[in-house]
């Protein structure tokens, strides 16, 4: 199940670059995540400094 990225994201933009391939962009107001791409890895999840990024 991929990762996603919640509200309380503010757009730090710390979890793009540790992403292993690629699935994180900028949204809207919020980083997003491409379920299609995501591995499940939790890399982004373990970076996040507010606790946005859970598992779906």
């Amino acid at each position: 199940m991929a990762y996603v990225i919640g509200d309380s994201c503010v757009s730090c933009g710390t979890c793009e670059p540790e992403c292993p391939v690629g699935a994180i962009s900028q949204g809207d107001g919020k980083y997003e995540i491409d379920a299609g791409s995501c591995v499940d890895c939790g890399t982004c999840a373990g970076v996040c400094p507010t606790g946005a990024i859970e598992q779906g």
